[in-house]
């Protein structure tokens, strides 16, 4: 028995072996139905994914069961804790991962291995045998359902918190339930194209490949080093204690803006330095949720993707942004650099409440008195580069990918060469086809049924519902291919916004709904495509992978609501920024922005922002632009086959990097960027051992230890309103980052201007 819980194949396959199983009761290496030696075609996949299966090991079991939902309530619960924050902190799985491995030997080691009804049909034991990494992978499965961001939380946020208006908790429930449920029926029909094909090999999870390798081999400790689990614990411990000192000893190491410090009165270099309200030169963060909150974990980021993400950061915020300040286009110095404010043309706070009727529709009449709605130069950049990126996808994948994506269309019709992971799959049972229909129609038909019987508080119509799934499955294949090869994912929120805006204006709940049936359930898709890819790479059952990512869904979306909703209760003035106490983390930066355009896209409507009667019409030409710039790539890619490097420029990456700002802000980049360059390519490069050995549990450890003593100070200290009140306690120290610069415009909180530059 004991042989079944370890992975005796090697990290690279030797010259001379041979795909195929392993007999788990000899260790004796079989040849897989006689085929030659091969591995995948992707090099990094070759070298961290085994070619090699134990289909005798026991995976869906009681500890499976047990350590899973565990891990999913508990990453629940922690990521919708923090997601209101400041610097709302993301835990990944991978903290899972790590953690229930002492768990799994300890349950295996003292739980009965008694059989229960043995001889008979329904015979089962608590205890099969040892843990195992199939075990493992489906625990994972589980918690990846409670590390993502449940997005159809932010409607109900912004309408019981920012709207002020009445959404029950059984809408609510539906309503996350049906936007997280339905990506399963896209990812059913894209199975065929983004999981089977090796060139979709989703670079993320060989994160997770690599650690299920290494938690599950036999390792001595090397002499004058430590294991990995004992490294974990060490990094871990180091983690723990050090967040109490940026959580609530010093919390200006979130950004530390030294240039603010040398010219306290100038607005100029505030603007410049700020890492939190302006451009962040030279701005750092030491704070390991400020570094991962937005963009994960840059040591789990491979250095190809992280300088894409580079690229991008330095074409929006050091050039884009600087060129559309400086020369006032679009009014900017009226404004803040950096905001993700809505504002008057006089540069104060736009009124909101005051152009809303009692139907929770818009005022026309109100509209006009009040006036026209303006945005920071820089938040209409970012919407700019968002139609740029949309378009992107889909020219880049039609040009680079559509000749495999029609090869596999026609596979569907002809037996096709598989590659050797898909070979050793198919012993397994596939999950039917009909089950994801079923989940799909089911689906539909729920959310069009809640849609129309609770329109006062959703106000979407029944088409809106099926025009949102028509865009998701318009949009899913070709994002679901950047994802696949670039491990980025450009986002659908802003043409879902952009389409219902001017179909049905004036009405901000239906378009957050649109918003989310269109966006999330393609997101979702693309999670659970990841996931199949997943057991794809660690030879798990198909039929227990759907269920294990089933149950984690449901249960993930109890979870995230239910902390949402307690958080919303119990925390007075929770987001209201004006509201709260002054250096408070509950300020919701996500939620603000979610709420922001839903004024922009459904209260006001696009066309009296970005179309025919706005003042940001010349926006729409970014559509075209993102088309073109794939184009040129693939031309000049074609003129000169030999730069290799060309091939490399994946457009809607670079376009759609900045995608997460705002809420994010230039010191979470930066620092990320930073960190991802010394891990992915400095001691990847020249200190390769190191890095194989302890990056990814490094980057397990650190959110793990962030996120016990975050919650640990919340409790402790946080709900009894225990507080320091030094100048250490200013997140920024930038004060006049904020201010706007043109002449006569007066901001309470900025000095005279002419004095101040």
């Amino acid at each position: 028995m004991k042989s079944t819980q370890e992975i005796s194949a090697p990290l690279i396959q030797k010259e001379g072996d041979e795909v195929g199983v392993y007999s788990s009761d000899t260790l004796r290496y079989e040849p897989y139905d006689g085929e030659e030696e091969e591995n995948s075609p992707i090099e990094q996949v070759a070298l961290t994914v085994p070619v090699a299966d134990d289909p005798t090991l026991p995976v869906v079991t009681f500890r499976m069961w047990t350590l899973g939902i565990l891990a999913c309530v508990v990453l629940s619960f922690l990521n919708q804790f923090f997601w209101y924050r400041r610097e709302p902190l993301s835990i990944t799985s991978i903290s899972a991962q790590i953690s229930v491995v002492p768990l799994g030997h300890l349950m295996a080691s003292t739980i009965t291995n008694r059989v229960f009804f043995k001889g008979r049909r329904c015979e089962f034991t608590l205890n099969p045998g040892p843990f195992n990494v199939k075990e493992h992978v489906l625990i994972t499965i589980l918690a990846n359902a409670g590390a993502g961001n449940v997005y159809a939380i932010h409607m109900v946020t912004a309408v019981k918190v920012f709207y002020e208006k009445n959404v029950t908790f059984f809408v609510s429930l539906i309503v996350v339930l049906t936007t997280q449920v339905l990506g399963f029926g896209w990812a059913g029909m894209f199975r065929r194209y983004l999981v089977e094909p090796a060139e979709m090999w989703w670079p993320q999870n060989l994160v997770q490949v690599s650690l299920f390798r290494a938690l599950h081999e036999k390792e001595k400790r090397p002499n004058g080093g430590l294991t990995k689990i004992q490294f974990f614990i060490v990094a871990f411990a180091c983690s723990f204690a050090y967040y109490v000192v940026p959580g609530y000893l010093f919390p200006m190491l979130t950004s530390l803006s030294w240039l603010c410090w040398l010219f306290p009165n100038s607005i100029l270099a505030q603007q410049l330095g700020s890492g939190l309200h302006g451009l962040g030169i030279g701005a750092l963060g030491f704070d390991w949720s400020s570094i991962s909150s937005y963009l994960g974990s840059p040591l789990a980021s491979p250095w190809f993707a992280t300088a894409n993400v580079a690229l991008g950061f330095v074409l929006i915020m050091y050039v884009i942004n600087p060129i559309a300040y400086w020369f006032n286009i679009y009014k900017a110095k009226t404004f803040p650099i950096f905001s993700d404010g809505l504002f008057t043309s006089t540069g104060q706070n736009y009124n909101i409440t005051a152009i809303i009727d009692p139907n929770f529709h818009i005022d026309f009449e109100a509209y006009d008195r009040e006036g026209p709605l303006y945005l920071s130069t820089f938040f209409a950049m970012t919407y700019a580069l968002s139609f740029a990126c949309l378009t992107a996808t889909v020219v880049h994948v039609f040009l680079f990918h559509g000749r495999e994506l029609w090869q596999q269309s026609k596979s569907a019709f002809q037996e096709t060469k598989m590659d050797v992971h898909t070979k050793l799959m198919r012993k397994y049972k596939q999950v039917p086809e009909f089950w994801f229909s079923c989940i799909l129609v089911i689906n539909i038909a729920a959310t069009i049924f809640v849609c129309e019987y609770y329109k006062d508080q959703l106000q979407l119509p029944w088409w809106g519902v099926l025009l949102a799934c028509g865009i998701a499955f318009f949009f899913t294949l070709p994002i679901g291919v950047i994802s696949a090869t670039t491990n980025q994912t450009p986002g659908l929120n802003v043409i879902t916004e952009y389409i219902i805006g001017y179909i049905y204006p004036g009405y901000p709940v239906a378009n957050m709904c649109f918003k989310v049936y269109g966006y999330i359930s393609m997101k979702q898709g693309i999670t659970f495509l990841q996931d199949f890819k997943l057991g794809h790479y660690m030879k798990i059952p198909p039929r227990s992978m759907f269920m294990a990512q089933l149950v984690g869904t449901l249960v993930s979306a109890l979870v995230h609501l239910g902390t949402a909703w307690r958080l919303m209760e119990t925390i007075p003035h929770i987001c209201n920024r004006a509201l709260l106490p002054p250096g408070s983390p509950w300020t919701c930066p996500g939620d603000h922005v979610f709420y922001d355009a839903s004024v922009i896209w459904g209260l006001i409507g696009p066309r009296r922002i970005f179309g025919d009667l706005g003042y940001y019409a010349a926006i729409n030409w970014f559509f075209l632009a993102g088309a073109i710039a794939p184009l040129l790539v693939w031309l000049a890619h074609k003129v000169f086959p030999n730069q290799h490097w060309i091939k490399l420029v994946t457009v809607p990456v670079l376009l759609g990097a900045a995608n997460e700002m705002p809420p994010a802000t230039a010191v979470n980049y930066t620092s990320w960027i930073l960190i991802g360059f010394i891990s992915g390519f400095v001691v990847y490069r020249y200190s390769r051992e190191w890095w194989s050995r302890h990056n990814y549990v490094l980057s397990g450890a650190l959110d793990a230890g962030l996120a016990f003593m975050a919650v640990l100070l919340y409790l402790c200290l946080g709900m009894q309103h225990v507080a320091l009140d030094w100048w250490g306690g200013d997140s920024d120290g930038c004060p006049l980052a904020s201010c706007p610069t043109a002449d006569g415009v007066v901001v309470r909180g900025c000095p005279n201007l002419m004095k101040a530059m």
